[in-house]
């Protein structure tokens, strides 16, 4: 890549700005045509320090409205954003239906600077290069037309544009240890971008352009980012195909065969409930500090109990380290985007907890049976569910998913109840009743669900919750032991 990497030869200046010119009213009216179509774009921009990505970005940008389209830098992250998942910035960044992104550098500078930096093992970095695969596929499939882009500039050139930018008094800030670092170890950097970019181009392939020529590459950038738009609108938004990789599953009871009978006396309940409840504000100070992040996810049928099992787990923590997000109908700027999106910006910070009242998991019960989304991306967001959650756990995030089960009798009981108390009638709605119509559908999607995602990283428990105390109860000691293992694995790794 790289290290074949062919200059081109110089051209006309004349020619080259009016075919600047004629690719800038072009792309002007496609990005009209974007929003018509409702296709989304991703430009990454990435290559050497002083190759010149901010300046190409500011040609690619000069024409087009700039309400829809957002410049994001990820060149320093934001201390905040240190302490997420390493796509979580690239993540936030995707655009709504019909707008640009053009993102300042991303996850290949990311990752190889700490690579070689030595922040990061030879095993991370593998967990990376596999992750940036799984999120430009999903990216791909979802519908994203995603353009990555290298700036090539050779060592001396690099030498003569920092010395150039340090020595001027209003552009010497721009010239960072890095920036020199890599100048210094441009060999090393050489051979890292070229592994790196060949490892991901499993989706999306790398454009490497000769930031040497500043017009010849602000051509050949806005050539290839107007035929991939016209491409994409000449053949309509691509949906992917469902894909399976082999995760290792545990093997789920269907839920017509689970013993609801379980049960829990008044007196056990009180003795059990502050037991657990002490333990859990103790580990809660502990992962804490070391920085542990928990995910805990709620699904099951209406009037199962899951307002008052998350209320027994919250009680007992810090108000200030944990958030507790009840999922509804995603808002038009949600459903205009992948839909992990919603989620991976609800993910708590190292060290606190979040509780997802519903989840995810949504796309394959409630927006599979109600056509809310076509077959092909919910029978594909099995295996982007388990993606995503392998990401969580690579991170070093607990990930506990409850589905909270009780039978139909139970069900009808309880809506009755609500319909009766005046108190209560806010908690029961018009859809509780049409979706307790679908039961036997809903049964099969869960069975689905359960079968394909309860995997050894981020399994499924299910929670008897005819007696809501015994749900709460063993809710509780399923946090609690898992706490107990994350806290303890954490102290072996630290002596290794």
């Amino acid at each position: 890549m790289l290290k074949d990497f062919e200059k081109k030869k110089k051209e006309d200046k004349v020619a080259l700005s009016a075919e600047i010119k004629e690719l800038r009213a072009k792309l002007l009216g496609q990005q009209q045509q974007l929003l018509k179509a409702g296709l989304p774009v991703i430009v990454l921009i990435e290559g050497w320090a002083a190759a010149g990505k901010g300046s190409l970005i500011k040609e690619l940008i000069s024409e087009i409205d700039p309400r829809f389209y957002r410049v994001y830098s990820s060149a320093i992250l934001p201390e905040k954003d240190e302490r997420y998942p390493f796509l979580y910035p690239y993540f936030n960044a995707i655009p709504e239906n019909g707008k640009i992104t053009f993102m300042d550098a991303g996850w290949m500078e990311n990752t190889v600077q700490k690579f070689l930096r030595h922040e990061i093992t030879k095993a991370e970095y593998t967990r990376r290069v596999r992750q940036v695969n799984e999120f430009e596929r999903q990216l791909h499939n979802s519908g994203y037309l995603v353009l990555k882009i290298f700036l090539h500039i050779g060592k001396k050139e690099q030498f003569e544009r920092l010395r150039a930018l340090a020595e001027a008094p209003e552009t010497e800030w721009r010239v960072n240890r890095e920036d020199l670092w890599q100048h210094k170890e441009y060999k090393r950097f050489t051979e890292a971008y070229d592994r790196f970019m060949k490892q991901t181009e499993d989706t999306v392939s790398w454009h490497i352009l000769d930031g040497s020529r500043r017009k010849t590459a602000v051509r050949d950038s806005m050539q290839l980012l107007t035929d991939m738009i016209e491409g994409g609108l000449q053949e309509g938004r691509f949906v992917g195909e469902p894909y399976e990789e082999k995760f290792h599953l545990r093997k789920m009871e269907k839920l017509s065969d689970i013993d609801l009978s379980p049960s829990i006396e008044d007196e056990e309940y009180k003795k059990e409930l502050k037991r657990l409840q002490t333990r859990l504000s103790e580990l809660h100070n502990i992962i804490y500090r070391k920085k542990i992040p928990v995910i805990l996810c709620y699904e099951g049928w209406d009037a199962a109990g899951k307002g008052g099992n998350i209320r027994r787990i919250a009680y007992p923590l810090d108000p200030r380290g944990f958030d507790v997000h009840p999922i509804a109908s995603p808002l038009p700027h949600e459903l205009h985007r992948q839909f992990l999106w919603r989620f991976w910006t609800r993910l708590p910070r190292t060290g606190h907890i979040c509780i997802f009242d519903r989840t995810w998991y949504g796309r394959v019960m409630v927006e599979r049976l109600e056509g809310f989304c076509s077959e092909n991306d919910w029978k594909r967001a099995y295996n982007e569910i388990n993606e995503f959650e392998r990401m969580l756990t690579d991170w070093g995030a607990v990930v506990l998913k409850f589905w909270i089960h009780i039978d139909q009798e139970t069900q009808l009981a309880r809506f009755t109840e609500r319909q009766n108390t005046p108190e209560k009638q806010w908690k029961i709605t018009d859809e509780d009743w049409r979706n307790r119509e679908k039961w036997d559908q809903y049964e099969v999607a869960v069975d689905e669900m359960l079968s394909k995602t309860s995997t050894d990283h981020a399994p499924w428990y299910i929670i008897e919750s005819n007696d809501k105390k015994y749900a709460r109860i063993k809710t509780l000691k399923i946090v609690v032991k898992a706490l107990e293992k994350a806290c303890a694995k954490h102290f072996e790794q630290i002596m290794e």
